[in-house]
């Protein structure tokens, strides 16, 4: 009998973790041809999400639960978790209900006829319109200077063949940045469609940091965008420069009785190549951040407790 793992990562779900898990386990427990494990990976809630977790444990052995010693961040728990898990195959989703629960079946289906990878890609939300299309745009942007074929509207919701676990388990990255890993190093792969529903209960954690975060680590890791733009405006302004240059030279020697020239283009100029220049050394500083994080390789989480492994 295959065995299927669902890994949920929480943070702060007091009020969604204990429903989610009756949901899963209702789903699977329908599905007769599988036995299964569902893991919780608590990402050092603050509210009453572990002691919530520690009793849904001890009523069901195939609920599992990691339990860290502090946040680590909304990419290096998840993988990790993924990382854990003992299935043929993982799904991954969030404790909210923003992943259907309903498309479990229909990833194992995908599954059973060949697929390695079974992503959920939302074609619509009923979030925030405004963030919406603001994600669409990001994600647009990405696929447009990536090298990697990204996927647009991929969130990690999806199944994923014990093959591509074990790749995972080997890259030993300390900054994974799963949606672009799933893009170039994936197999074969099916993008199932659905419509991204409201959180349950609670509110989101992410805010603009959190996002911004996760922009960058997206960049830094699939995109040469920052400093090929640097290198080509740096060029460009270069040109002009020097263009300019020739023409106050020239003016300067034909009329130089009566050429007169103000301080304000002068002014304006450095002022706008300076703020050029410090946005691009800002937008190098986070890929030698990147780069640094690398290096040191340290572990992608710590663990403070594991139940029912």
């Amino acid at each position: 009998m295959k065995k299927v793992s669902i890994l949920i990562p929480c943070y702060n779900e007091e009020e969604n973790v204990e429903k989610i898990c009756e949901a899963v386990v209702g789903q699977m427990e329908a599905l007769r041809d599988y036995d299964y494990e569902v893991v919780f990976i608590d990402n050092c809630s603050q509210d009453k999400t572990r002691p919530i977790l520690r009793e849904i444990c001890k009523s069901n052995e195939k609920v599992k639960a990691i339990f860290n010693v502090k946040n680590f961040g909304q990419f290096n728990s998840p993988y990790y978790g993924l990382c854990q898990t003992t299935g043929d195959c993982a799904i991954c989703m969030c404790a909210d209900f923003q992943d259907p629960v309903e498309l479990i079946p229909v990833f194992l289906k995908y599954w059973e006829e060949g697929y390695h990878i079974v992503c959920g890609v939302k074609t619509s939300s009923k979030e925030n319109r405004f963030m919406y299309a603001l994600r669409t745009l990001y994600y647009k942007m990405i696929k447009a200077f990536s090298s990697v074929d990204q996927i647009e509207h991929f969130t990690g919701f999806g199944l994923y063949d014990r093959a591509f676990l074990d790749i995972l388990r080997s890259l030993n990255d300390p900054t994974p940045f799963i949606r672009g890993i799933v893009a170039e190093l994936g197999g074969k792969r099916k993008e199932v469609p659905y419509e991204q529903p409201l959180r349950r209960a609670g509110k989101t954690h992410n805010n603009f940091y959190t996002l911004f975060d996760a922009a960058m680590l997206s960049v830094t890791s699939y995109t040469k965008i920052g400093m090929r733009v640097a290198e080509f405006l740096g060029m460009g302004f270069a040109i002009i420069n020097l263009i300019i240059g020739l023409i106050y030279l020239v003016l300067k020697l034909i009329y130089w009785d009566r050429f007169i020239a103000g301080q304000a283009p002068l002014i304006i100029v450095t002022s706008l190549m300076c703020s050029i220049i410090f946005a691009f050394l800002g937008f190098l500083g986070e890929y030698i951040a990147a780069i640094n994080v690398r290096i040191m390789h340290r572990p992608l989480v710590i663990e403070e407790e594991r139940i029912n492994f």
